[in-house]
């Protein structure tokens, strides 16, 4: 499911991978099949995180072919005085199409949660009415689109059933929809018109301001490379003791509380590389640099996670070493729905071991199953804040 969810962003942009789109139709009809063993099904759930490392590559080309790769960015918090659109969802080419057809109009356009990334490509750095990212993670929004006076546009997920207060405001496209709001057509590889859109938010107040400030971005995989003698220079003087990747989901349950304070009581000598809306548990904390080196480092959406494991092979080679396992990276995902599991099987595809994931284990893994996950691949969950510093890290707050 999550890979499914992934590949209608490659063909947003007129491309499809052959081999995930046979591979999906094989192993949904495998899921079928009553006489495949365990070590059958082992070896299908490793096949899928391979088609997931290749759709992930696949829509990792297609956005910086179209955009150029991610850049170190510093992304504006504010507000201005001028009408607004907030962009949210996943999908980058609405966003450009968005953004060409409101130049000139006097409408701002901000991001949202999972599209904050978007101000990390070059090449939407032309458009001066691309203000900022307004709000947080997805579960926050009935407060935040509240506030932000003008029309919302929806691009796949994530919706949450909106409040009376900007029904009347939210707008989807693509995959997403909702019962009562205004839908934009149109098929991939067609122009968008958003004009109905637009016009509305001429119509808007402008956004009220809920923080200002800034927060820096844009560590995709060749950015980093860029910086690599830097931050191997930094690990070999011990400046940097160890990464911990802390990439996934953000959700609105207390328990999720655990990856803020996980972040907070982190020796100043660790560095969290990141991806998806998990972020917005620790984005915004004091939590300094290294040398320089932001001590958050946010690779982009969910499935520039596949950034994330690029990184790691990469750090894997320059250190000459063998294992991906012995590289000083711990694994402290979030997951939420299937986009994280996708990432999760594509790590343990890729070699890594010892991954803990939180707040709970999915509720699919039958015992059966999370006694397999644990036997081959130490799957485990989580424990305290304190418990899991000394474990990961190797010392308590």
């Amino acid at each position: 499911k999550g890979m499914a969810a992934y590949n209608p962003h490659i063909n947003a942009y007129g491309k499809r991978v052959a081999t995930v789109d046979a591979f999906l139709q094989q192993a949904l009809a495998k899921t079928r099949d009553d006489s495949l063993s365990v070590n059958d099904l082992i070896a299908l759930t490793l096949e899928t995180g391979k088609y997931g490392v290749d759709a992930m590559a696949a829509l990792d080309e297609a956005n910086t072919s179209a955009y150029g790769n991610p850049e170190i960015t510093k992304v504006n918090l504010g507000v201005r005085s001028n009408p607004g659109i907030l962009i949210s969802g996943h999908d980058l080419h609405d966003l450009e199409m968005l953004l060409e057809q409101t130049a000139g109009t006097g409408v701002d356009v901000y991001t949202h949660s999972e599209m904050l990334p978007a101000h990390y490509y070059p090449a939407f750095k032309k458009y001066p009415h691309f203000v900022g990212n307004y709000g947080n993670a997805w579960w926050k929004q009935k407060e935040e689109f509240a506030t932000f006076n003008g029309p919302i546009l929806m691009t796949t997920n994530c919706i949450v059933p909106p409040a009376d207060s900007y029904k009347e405001r939210l707008w989807t496209t693509g995959a997403a929809g909702y019962p009562g709001c205004r839908h934009i057509e149109g098929e991939y590889g067609t122009v968008k018109d958003f004009s109905a859109i637009i016009e509305q938010a001429k119509t808007c107040a402008p956004p009220q301001e809920i923080e200002t400030g800034s927060i820096i971005g844009g560590f995709a995989h060749e950015q980093v490379f860029a910086l690599a003698d830097k931050v191997v220079d930094a690990v070999k003087s011990g400046a940097i003791r160890k990464f911990v990747v802390m990439g996934g989901c953000d959700g609105r349950m207390k328990s999720r509380d655990y990856y803020t304070d996980f972040a907070k009581k982190l020796p100043k000598d660790v560095v969290i590389l990141t991806a998806g809306c998990a972020k917005y548990k620790y984005n915004k904390l004091a939590l300094g640099d290294i040398g320089g080196i932001p001590r958050v480092l946010d690779a982009g959406q969910c499935n520039d996670s596949y950034s994330l494991a690029l990184i790691a092979l990469k750090l894997k080679e320059v250190f000459g070493l063998d294992d991906i396992n012995d590289l000083p990276i711990a694994f402290n995902i979030a997951w939420y729905e299937q986009k994280a599991v996708i990432v999760l099987l594509a790590l343990l595809y890729l070699g890594v071991k010892n991954i803990h994931l939180g707040p709970t284990l999915p509720g699919f893994l039958s015992p059966n199953v999370a006694k397999v996950l644990v036997e081959n691949f130490g799957i485990a969950g989580i424990g305290t804040v304190d418990e899991d510093l000394k474990l990961l890290v190797g010392e308590t707050a």
